[in-house]
């Protein structure tokens, strides 16, 4: 039986209650990890592997960090999907006989850690728990602990709107029970999702405050997200706000895939920000508004009480220049309220931090009076609804100096003022110093020695220090010897022997009450931490109609209006991002016309006219003014819009191992499945990724389905030209087509929507264009003028006919033939098939099969 030391076996039976996390065991100044922990962490933290005696015959693999720089390691981990343990020294080692007791003090995982460099500013870092309430319901938590925002949700759609919920929110961490576990282990691997398994839920009693207003179905997965919390980081969790149910009736739904096909928060290309619709957006100056903003645009409002309301606050700060330039200043000295808040709640605010807050909130009243001397009504309600919160700034101001230090610990936190004994321990501190400063020059006088200086370090205390040469002016009768050094001599005298301990005890005196009196200031402050965390939705509120507005302005955004119906009517569209990109070049405006008669749109051209980026103009038009901004367009006349799906662009999903076609088939199917005559469908060249009949054959059996069972407003482009002809068969179909002209041989593209199919597709144009080798171009052009000349191909195509009748003589013999049988075959030999259409054509193949199945 292998017998550790008792301190190994401390660190074991620690460990294996965290068998799932690194175990930072702390050493002295350092944490310590041993065994595996010890040589995947060397690994993945690039740092020395050593080895220890642990009471055994070999020695154990031993690696450390030092607990001064161990954040940095820590967020390594955690960034790369690991949990860590932080176990602490929980007794003085002076005072303990034996092991010194140790405790973990905090598990910091991927969804729970609140500081570092991967923790954005401007975004939210949500934790989620799941729990399924049937196949197709999943209840749905998720809060970010560094704000205390939380919030849940009722997914429909089963796993896979799930997984879809991940990726939307950006979630790191799930928190399950084993069934779910072990249903989406595999996925959950795949999206870079941590799952952390909680059997139990938080107490009645203890979380009814936080889930008192959820349906009853949302109220477990609550309470067990609560309890996940609490059990890792093992401290006050009264900055987490209750939890809000999110009515998704109320909110424009848009599926992870739609947001990144339209490119809502991140680029298809370069996968950051540039180029997208939030990065044209963001003009927000203070943290609390970068994160409102992106909640805005992945949940935009479906209620337009709600939506017009945003949409006239957005044209009082357009008509109010000067004072929304004066807020914009003012918000900028405005710190993250809320995480200035977590801070509190957690313990680990410092004096800066509780600087920060008192000098934003005292921004407040400022801001309030901006708001209600504008005279704007909306404007009024928003300053009359701004807390000042003017107990706690009163409060800091007596207690916290102006410019306190990083650490809580060294002193100089707490103002002058706020408490007697701390002044009068300071009084007897800085006035021992004095004193020390008069004794100095007291004994160069005395002495007659110039350079006689009287100094300090942390292991003799204070000292009269005097060089050798100067030895023999001294009075050493009065002087007792405490240190020789290589050039000077130390002395001590009885009487600053007494000063020393009345100037030590003083300062070590003052340094614990001023810990304690910040301590206590700061349980004291997690009694406003609701009031905080109201305020600072508010000020979010603000900053982000402040950026609504100047980017309204900036780029000529214009007022949309709203009614009940289902017409979209858009004059003069644009696609913002792409006007911003071109600069100083001009941007082509496009109408976008759906009514109620004619509401699927079927758009033709040539590739590179600009297809997608019409169809994603008016998505993001819609986007736009259903957050309560103003759009890029001369009017915008729309209706509400419950959900947006888009089928746009090609990628292969190589993690799941699909094709680009396998994509595009799951993203439509996604979207006909839950689509309603509400929403709006965008679909680009369906069918590309197959061949050209079956392409075409899925394309307009889509089409059909959308247009007889769901109704929706559709805009749909295609390549195969074929499919105009649907416009005589689908009433509600209308033909438009990006034009283009011919000029010298080349191509140009106009960039206008115009009624009517497109004439031709200009595919070995836009081949020149791509600089194609000239050889390629030219049998192109040359199979290109075959393949539009019908004679030659019918002959071959006659003969195939005429060998396919011989063949069925040869196996039953032209007498077996009925009269139907014989006028299918003579229609199909009179039949010119390369003159005819392929919508054409699977009309007569229809139609002949049906005359066979007749005489049956």
């Amino acid at each position: 039986m292998t017998t550790y030391t008792p301190m190994m076996q401390q660190y074991l039976s620690i460990k294996s209650e965290y068998k799932d996390a690194f175990l930072f065991y702390r050493l002295g100044d350092f944490y310590e990890m041993f065994f595996d922990d010890a040589v995947s962490a060397s690994q993945i933290l690039e740092i020395t592997l050593t080895s220890r005696d642990a009471g055994t015959k070999d020695r154990i693999p031993m690696c450390g960090v030092p607990h001064h720089s161990a954040k940095n390691y820590i967020e390594t981990l955690v960034s790369k999907g690991y949990k860590v343990a932080i176990c602490e020294q929980t007794e003085d080692p002076k005072q303990s006989k034996g092991v010194v007791k140790r405790e973990v003090v905090q598990l910091i995982t991927p969804g729970t850690i609140t500081e570092g460099k991967t923790i954005d500013g401007k975004s939210n870092h949500f934790i989620a728990s799941a729990e399924q309430l049937s196949n197709q319901s999943i209840a749905f938590a998720y809060l970010d602990v560094s704000t205390g925002e939380a919030n849940t949700i009722i997914v429909e759609g089963g796993i896979k709107s799930l997984l879809q919920q991940l990726l939307s929110l950006n979630i790191r961490e799930l928190v399950v029970t084993e069934p779910l576990q072990m249903m989406i282990t595999e996925q959950a691997n795949n999206l870079g999702v941590v799952l952390s398994l909680e059997n139990e839920e938080m107490s009645e009693e203890k979380c009814r405050n936080y889930i008192e207003n959820l349906p009853k179905e949302l109220q477990g997965v609550a309470k067990s997200l609560l309890q996940y919390v609490e059990r890792t980081q093992m401290r006050s969790l009264s900055h987490i706000q209750p939890f809000t149910y999110i009515e998704t009736k109320q909110l424009l739904r848009i599926d992870s895939n739609s947001k990144r096909n339209l490119e809502l928060l991140q680029s298809i290309r370069g996968g950051d920000q540039k180029g997208t619709l939030l990065w044209l957006l963001d003009e927000t100056v203070t943290a609390m508004g970068g994160r409102k903003l992106k909640q805005w645009l992945h949940q935009p409002l479906a209620n337009r009480t709600s939506i017009e309301e945003r949409l006239a606050i957005v044209t009082d700060l357009l008509d109010e220049f000067f004072v929304r330039d004066e807020l914009k200043e003012l918000l900028k000295q405005v710190y993250d309220l809320e995480r200035l808040a977590g801070r509190v709640a957690f313990g680990n605010v410092g004096g800066r931090d509780l600087a920060q807050l008192r000098e934003s909130l005292r921004q407040v009243p400022a801001i309030k009076q901006q708001l209600i001397q504008s005279g704007r009504e909306t404007l009024i309600q928003l300053g009359e609804n701004l807390d000042e919160c003017a107990e706690i700034v009163q409060l800091l101001a007596h207690a916290i100096t102006d410019h306190p230090p990083i650490s809580i610990k060294e002193g100089d936190v707490i103002r002058d003022g706020y408490n007697e004994k701390l002044d009068e321990l300071r009084d007897a501190s800085r006035n021992g110093k004095d004193w020390i400063v008069q004794l100095e020059q007291k004994e160069r006088e005395l002495t007659g020695i110039k350079n006689l200086k009287i100094g300090y370090n942390r292991v003799f205390g204070y000292y009269i220090e005097i060089t050798k040469s100067q030895i023999s002016n001294a009075d050493l009768t009065r002087y007792e010897r405490k240190q020789t050094l290589a050039n000077a001599e130390r002395y001590i005298t009885e009487e600053l022997k007494e000063k020393e301990a009345i100037i030590l005890n003083a300062e070590e005196q003052s340094l614990a009450l001023e810990y304690d009196l910040f301590v206590e200031l700061r349980e004291t402050l997690k009694a406003y931490i609701p009031r905080v965390q109201a305020l600072a939705s508010k000020i979010s509120e603000l900053d982000v109609y402040i950026s609504f507005a100047v980017v309204s302005e900036k780029y000529r955004f214009i007022q949309p209006t709203f009614h009940e119906g289902r017409s979209l009517k858009i004059v003069g569209g644009r696609h913002p991002v792409v006007e911003k990109m071109l600069n100083k070049q001009m941007y082509v405006p496009n109408d976008c016309i759906l009514t109620d008669d004619k509401n699927m749109m079927l758009i033709t051209g040539p590739n590179m006219s600009g297809k997608s980026t019409y169809m994603r103009q008016v998505a993001l038009i819609v986007v736009l003014a259903q957050m309560g901004c103003y759009v890029p367009a001369d009017e915008a006349v729309l209706p509400i819009i419950d959900q947006i799906f888009t089928r746009i662009g090609a990628a292969d999903d190589l993690v799941a191992g699909q094709s680009t076609f396998m994509v595009e088939m799951l993203e439509s199917q996604h979207a006909i499945t839950n689509a309603t005559e509400n929403s709006l469908l965008l679909f680009d060249e369906i069918g590309r990724g197959t061949s050209t009949y079956d392409g075409m054959a899925l394309a307009q059996s889509m089409m059909e389905y959308i247009h007889h069972k769901i109704g929706a407003n559709t805009l749909f482009s295609t390549h195969y030209h074929e499919l105009t002809a649907l416009e005589d068969q689908l009433e509600r179909l209308q033909n438009v087509h990006v034009s283009a002209t011919e000029q010298d041989g080349k191509v140009v593209f106009l960039h206008k929507v115009r009624a009517g199919a497109a004439d031709k597709s200009y595919g070995v144009h836009v081949a020149k264009l791509a600089e194609m080798p000239d050889a390629i171009i030219e049998r192109a052009q040359v199979l290109l003028e075959q393949f539009e000349s019908n004679e030659p191909i019918q002959q071959v195509q006659e003969v195939v006919v005429r060998e396919e009748i011989e063949q069925l003589s040869l196996f039953e013999g032209e007498s077996a033939l009925s009269e139907a049988e014989k006028d299918v075959l003579e229609r199909l030999e009179k039949m010119n098939i390369m003159g005819t259409s392929p919508i054409q054509a699977i009309n007569v193949l229809y139609e002949l099969q049906q005359a066979l199945l007749s005489k049956k």
